[in-house]
Parts: structure tokens; sequence; C-alpha cells
């Protein structure tokens, strides 16, 4: 009778057991399908089922991309405005972040501020640059050269503080200083030379930025960076930008030497290289720097397309082989410039007669592909010359695919007063000349033609 007694109270536990597990398991899924109910009460709320949609909303309804789009060879375009978030507090947090160079992966919230398209380009540029990403460091695109320049200029300064700029900069720079940063209340002073002791000697208790154009366009002066770097460490408060767009990351990266805090490029010139789009780009490994950098770029608006980003990230992937290419026929045009009878000088770090040529091949990888030269006659043989060119074609800008030629001192420089100019040694008969991919004999013949036109 015991027996049986202890095995109906053991099977009555275990039957009591199971219900109660049972219980619980129908208290979980109840549960579980209650706090599910207002997250896909939300997503019907936002992804409407076709089937409820009336035809007009049909046509506004897009499918989402295929998942195999980020497997996509090229980089694609992102041709969007603004981004749909997943919930309003998702949305807070992307709208409450810093302004970082580069989106966070959960999302984001307006292409002003990031776009995957120009994000993408950008990092690809970082990694050339050599950013150091870890701390916040990173790479902005921007809608020109210009907009990268100024807006750098203005993430650095305000009221009150002192710039030192190189007498030959870029001419829209010069006057960027005279007509926007004068009346804002910040003092410029523009050195006559490249030389680091001249940054030094024009510093000043309120300087904050000493900025480099190396080489300079279009006498090919090369400033040291090594020493500028040097200087600015010396002086913590201030900050060197560099403008190395006659270089390109192919033959300079600015980033690498202690001391150089930001690069800046005219993509439109040599990352772009096709002479179809107007791009600049900004990188820094200064966390800091980047977050006012964008900032100010958020406010401004100098935003480059995804359209124009896509351009510029094609060109990117042809960079080394464009560039090698326009060192060496640049080396042969400019040796065969130096040994003709009707030229005066010729102005390119690679000849051994250009005054910056040992530290040309201490600093830069290869010596470029632009160059200058100076025809005996001045301007009216300068000018003769250009104009019975062929396969060079009379323009402005440079690092494109096509060999173009210019007159600095009615073009490029056109709004730099003359004495500057002379002192920056842009003379009235200077001759700018950007190497394209054409064959370097066709080049060659071509100037020999034209300068069999000159008389002197």
């Amino acid at each position: 009778v015991l027996h049986v007694c202890l095995t109906v109270w053991r099977l009555s536990f275990l039957f009591e057991v199971c219900l109660f597990g049972m219980a619980a398991r129908v208290v979980a899924r109840l549960h579980s399908t209650a706090s599910a109910a207002p997250a896909a009460a939300s997503a019907a709320k936002h992804k409407p089922s076709a089937a409820n949609l009336r035809f007009g909303s049909l046509c506004v309804k897009e499918e989402p991309p295929h998942p195999g789009l980020l497997r996509a060879v090229s980089t694609p375009i992102v041709a969007t405005s603004t981004y749909e978030f997943e919930s309003v507090e998702h949305g807070a947090r992307l709208c409450s972040l810093p302004d970082a160079p580069f989106a966070k992966e959960d999302g984001y919230v307006y292409s002003r501020w990031n776009n995957p398209t120009c994000d993408a380009v950008a990092k690809s540029i970082a990694r050339l640059e050599n950013v150091n990403t870890a701390n916040g460091g990173g790479t902005r695109l921007f809608s020109s050269g210009m907009a990268a320049i100024t807006t750098s200029l203005l993430a650095s300064v305000k009221k009150g503080d002192h710039v030192i700029l190189p007498q030959g900069v870029y001419g829209g720079v010069r006057q960027f200083a005279d007509t926007i940063l004068a009346p804002l209340g910040v003092e410029t002073s523009f050195i006559a030379s490249f030389r680091p002791e001249e940054y030094e000697n024009a510093i000043r208790a309120n300087t904050v930025v000493m900025m480099a154009e190396t080489p300079c366009n279009p006498t090919l002066r090369l400033t040291d960076l090594a020493r500028l770097g040097a200087l600015r460490l010396s002086h913590g408060k201030c900050i060197t930008l560099v403008d190395s767009t006659l270089a390109s990351p192919y033959n300079q990266q600015a980033l690498m030497i202690p001391g150089i805090d930001v690069s800046i490029h005219s993509a439109t010139k040599y990352l772009g290289g096709h002479s179809d789009i107007l791009a600049g780009v900004v990188s820094s490994s200064s966390g800091s720097w980047m977050l006012r950098l964008g900032e100010v770029s958020k406010l401004l608006g100098p935003t480059l397309s995804p359209f124009d980003a896509f351009l510029l990230g094609r060109g990117v992937k042809s960079l080394a082989v464009r560039v090698a290419h326009t060192n060496t026929s640049a080396l042969a045009i400019a040796t065969f410039l130096a040994a003709h009878p009707k030229i005066e000088a010729v102005h390119y770090p690679g000849l051994p007669s250009h005054p910056d040529h040992a530290l040309a091949r201490r600093q830069m990888k290869g010596y470029g592909g632009l160059l200058a030269f100076e025809v005996k006659g001045g301007l009216a043989a300068g000018r003769s010359a250009v104009e019975q060119l062929r396969v060079a074609r009379l323009a402005v800008s440079l690092g494109g695919v096509e060999s173009l030629v210019c007159h600095p001192a009615t073009m490029t420089h056109e709004g730099v007063p003359q004495a500057d100019r002379l002192a920056a040694g842009i003379t009235d008969g200077l001759i700018r000349f950007s190497t394209g991919l054409e064959d370097t004999s066709d080049l060659i013949e071509d100037l020999d033609r034209a300068l069999s036109f000159v008389h002197v």
C-alpha cells in the first residue's frame, strides 16, 4: 500500500510540473505578442502594404533596393536629399550627433550633412592621404577647391585672429582674404617667399593659421613642410593648412609630416582628372578640427553632389597611372624647353636648375605634371606661341587627361595686384603648361612648331 501511495504522489508531482511549464510558456508567448504588437503596428504604419494603397500612392511608393546593392563593383549613386528614420527616437538621436566627417553605420539624416556616395569616396581619399581616423579624423568633400579652402579658413578663425599666407597663393584665396576675412576682423599677412623662416618672422600673438601652397601655382616653388611642421609644433595654437593640389596624394602626402594638420586639394584637378567636375577635398587627423569643419560646412552648404562624388571616385581609381605618366611626360617637356633657344626660363622642380630641386627630391615622390616657362620676347611672344598650339588647348585649370596651356597674369591671377604678382614670380610673359595623357612626343613636337612662329 505504501509503495502504491508513493507512486501516485510522484505522478501527481510530475503532472503539476508539466502544467506549470506549459502555463509559463503560454504567458511568455502572450507577453511577446503584446510587446511586438506596437512595433508591428508602427512598421505597418510606416510601410503600408501595396494592396491597401490607391493608384496615386502606388506611383509614389518605392521598393527597397536589393541587398546585393552593397556588392556593386562601382560605388552606387545615392541621389536622395533625405533619409527615413526607424522611429522618432532614432531620428532624434541621429540629429543630435556631432558633425563627424563620416555618418554612423545606423543611418543618415540629410545629404547636406552626409551622403553614402560622398562618404564612400571620402573614405577612399582618406586612405590615400594617410588620415588617422582613430580619433575622429577624416575627409570631407566640397563643391569646389575654393569651397574647400574658404570653409577650412572660416572654420579656423574668428574676429581678431591673424592668418599667414604666401604671396603667390592662388588668386582666389588672396581675394577671399581681402574681401571676406578682412571685413570679418581677421588680419592676413602675405609673406614674400616660401621659406619657413618667413612664416616665423610673421607670427604674432594672435596668429592661428599658417597656410602653404606647395608646389605653388604657377611658379612651382616649394615650401619645406618638415620645417613648417616643426615651426607649428613650437607654436601650439597655430594650425597648418597645406594646399597640395599640384602634387596630388600620389606625389605628396602632407599629413604624414609631423606638424601638418590639414591637407587640401582642388579635386577638380588631378583627383578628378577628367575636367568634368568641380570638387574640393579637405583631410585631417584632428578629430576636434574636423568636427568644427563639419559644423561650418553644414551651415554654409558647400556640399558635393553624389553625382559629382561618383565621378570623383572614378577619377581616383586611375590617379596612380595618370600621375605617373604626367610626371614622366612633364619632365621630358621641361628638359626640351630648357634647351630651346627661344625660351628664357623654365620652372619645373624636376630640373636641377630649379631652386627647390633638392627639396622636391626629399619631399615628393614625383615632380608633377605642371610646368611653367617664359618665352623670349615677353607677353607678345608668349601669346603668339600659345595661340599656335594644336595639341594642347588654351584653357585654365590643370590635372585633366588633356594638356592645357594658359597665361596666368591675365587668367588665373588676374585679380592679384601687379606688384604682388611680380613679387611672386608671375611675370607678364609666364606661360603655364599642364601635361595631359597625350603622347609625349606629340606634345614636344606641338611646342616646337608653335615656337617656330616666335620671332626674337
